[in-house]
């Protein structure tokens, strides 16, 4: 297997794009901390190609992924044909998940989040490159012990940690 060190990005490509291209801004910013190795950098997949040869070069990106990252957006729950393929990859591949929602939530939110992840060991966090990179930098351990452990369900952060973070 090759080695691990990118950070995979699922997200509704028509309707939250906006949200990716600003986790990529916080990542080139010099005046924030936010980064990650982006699994989107490594192979172009075009827009026409083939189901099949898109989910070829999405499972390659997720194959380098040592961590899954999930934008919910308002119809992600919908998304069957990529967004719900990635997240069963990412589970099957037993990736740490950090579920960011888009609305500010800063927990599971059963009205957005795919019912798929609905009883797995995700991480849920508010839309913010603070807490993201907090998630980046410390769910990854955490998700390995609790995993060995067998525990399931959804996690979150508390207030108190927000708060540390000025949010």
């Amino acid at each position: 297997m090759a080695y691990r060190n990118r950070v995979f990005v699922s997200f509704d490509g028509d309707k939250d794009i906006r949200y990716y291209r600003l986790m990529k801004a916080w990542r080139q910013n010099d005046n924030t901390a936010f980064n990650f190795h982006d699994a989107h950098d490594l192979f172009y997949a075009r827009d026409t190609s083939l189901e099949s040869s898109i989910k070829s070069r999405l499972g390659q990106r997720l194959a380098s992924a040592k961590v899954f990252i999930l934008l919910i957006g308002t119809s992600t729950r919908y998304l069957f044909k990529f967004v719900r393929w990635e997240i069963e990859q990412a589970l099957r591949l037993k990736l740490p998940i950090i579920a960011v929602n888009l609305n500010k939530t800063r927990h599971f939110d059963s009205a957005f989040c795919p019912p798929l992840l609905r009883n797995e060991l995700v991480m849920h966090v508010s839309f913010n490159s603070r807490i993201i990179q907090h998630a980046l930098e410390t769910w990854p351990l955490k998700h390995r012990s609790l995993a060995a452990t067998g525990a399931r369900g959804p996690y979150y952060y508390e207030d108190t940690t927000y708060a540390r973070f000025g949010l």
